[in-house]
């Protein structure tokens, strides 16, 4: 598992125990296969004032994301790192801190790749969250099935194709934006 934080990450940030889990591909950013060029990075609509929301209701940002295109040699770690500093970089200027991109780079079954929930897991230790107050939110169902996994109760399937947002179970609902996922979240219209 690699694990990126922000340039002038301290000790001293926020001690929240809630944290906004984020997958990348098809949640922060445009999915496209195999993203590793800042020039293919497009940003989803609306997850700047999510992330802003989340803060405001003290919940550290945290992403989560498979990244197999480095196990089928389609990128480096080098190059991940730089697309990750950069993003971060992005969400810093909107006045966004991430407090750690956890990415597997692996394509065969590990405990970080999702839908197991090892990169999950691992940001409970390393800032000592308590899962049951966090929130996941992802664009496939392996995310949601990690987010299960590692006891995360609120959990939010973004899919930009769903006409209306319906809710699989108790613990999963699924929007059709991230404004949409904002209102439902913290209450705000």
């Amino acid at each position: 598992m690699l694990i990126y934080m922000p340039d002038s990450y301290s000790k001293n940030s926020p001690s929240s125990k809630r944290a906004l889990f984020l997958d990348r591909d098809g949640v922060i950013n445009k999915e496209v296969n195999y993203l590793y060029k800042i020039e293919d990075f497009e940003f989803i609509d609306g997850i700047f004032d999510l992330c802003k929301s989340a803060i405001e209701y003290d919940y550290r940002i945290i992403v989560a994301t498979n990244q197999s295109g480095i196990a089928r040699d389609y990128y480096s770690e080098a190059d991940l790192e730089k697309l990750t500093r950069w993003m971060m970089r992005e969400f810093a200027e909107h006045g966004i801190e991430i407090s750690s991109v956890y990415a597997c780079p692996h394509l065969t079954d590990c405990q970080a790749r999702k839908p197991n929930p090892g990169m999950l897991l691992q940001a409970q230790k390393d800032f000592d969250l308590d899962l049951s107050q966090c929130i996941f939110i992802g664009d496939k169902e392996r995310d949601m099935e990690a987010g299960l996994r590692a006891g995360i109760d609120n959990l939010i399937l973004f899919s930009e194709n769903v006409s209306a947002p319906e809710k699989l179970d108790s613990k999963i609902d699924i929007v059709s934006s991230l404004n949409q996922a904002k209102e439902k979240l913290f209450n705000e219209e």
